[in-house]
């Protein structure tokens, strides 16, 4: 079945309008800036204001990004740490969630680990990294491990918080309905949770990043995280810079694309 269109009044349209002139700006603003810093960046190079050896310039890495994809080995290591990062990244959701669960409805569980888990979260997980290595060797397992391991915790407390911040008159409301603790986390807590899931997904974006390019500085062959420690060892901060750079940017998209799917969660909802 079709969905007609609404009409809307003089004054709704009139705020719309404004609304999308509004998200325009914002966009222009956002990508004159970039354009601005960047334009910055390569003329006090350019000018010798500072020693482009060590900052870099936009044009230096740009040339050294286009190396990396004359020999091959861009998109090689971008995979590698994309994979490591996106593994990590929804096995801690899917865990941290499920966990958060399990915590929500037994409040005796809640309160016996509790304290632990607030213990593991102020633990620097970097610390770990000589346990890692020997737990789960040398290879990606080990920075997967050490995504999930960083991004975890959040989404413990994150999804906890949300759960336990459920109305309670409502809660009270269904169960003099009749209806039992599934029906509940159904019905009411998980519906009730949706916008602080998606805030922890953009949190957990991140975290993943950190906990990847953490666990490539501990023990890594290939990707992003290893390219800038192998710059930094041999001097070639170009390469550092150009690594960094496109870490900014895959975070990004991953960031964008969790507000594509916080829009389309709510555009359902609506509907």
């Amino acid at each position: 079945m079709k969905h007609q269109s609404i009409p809307y009044s003089r004054e709704h349209e009139r705020y719309l309008r404004k609304c999308r002139k509004r998200a325009v700006l914002v966009w222009t603003c956002r990508i004159g800036l970039l354009v601005l810093l960047l334009g910055a960046w390569e003329l006090v190079a350019a000018l010798g204001w500072v020693d482009p050896f060590i900052t870099s310039s936009p044009s230096r890495i740009a040339a050294t990004i286009a190396g990396l994809y004359a020999d091959g080995t861009l998109f090689y290591h971008v995979g590698v740490t994309l994979w490591e990062t996106l593994a990590g990244f929804f096995l801690a959701v899917f865990l941290g969630t499920f966990t958060a669960l399990a915590l929500w409805w037994s409040d005796s569980l809640r309160k016996v680990l509790e304290p632990y888990i607030v213990v593991l979260n102020a633990l620097p997980k970097i610390a770990l990294g000589p346990l890692i290595i020997i737990w789960c060797g040398t290879g990606s397992e080990a920075i997967v491990f050490m995504t999930v391991l960083v991004g975890l915790i959040v989404a413990i407390l994150h999804m906890l918080s949300a759960f336990i911040a459920t109305d309670e008159n409502k809660v009270l409301l269904l169960r003099s309905m009749g209806a039992n603790k599934v029906q509940i986390l159904t019905k009411l807590v998980i519906p009730s949770a949706l916008p602080a899931f998606i805030s922890m997904l953009k949190v957990n974006v991140g975290m993943a990043w950190i906990g990847s390019i953490m666990g490539e500085y501990i023990v890594s062959k290939a990707g992003l995280g290893y390219l800038i420690v192998y710059g930094g060892q041999v001097f070639k901060l170009d390469l550092v810079m150009s690594a960094t750079c496109i870490l900014c940017l895959l975070a990004a998209l991953m960031y964008f694309l969790v507000v594509l799917l916080e829009k389309l969660l709510v555009r359902n909802g609506r509907t």
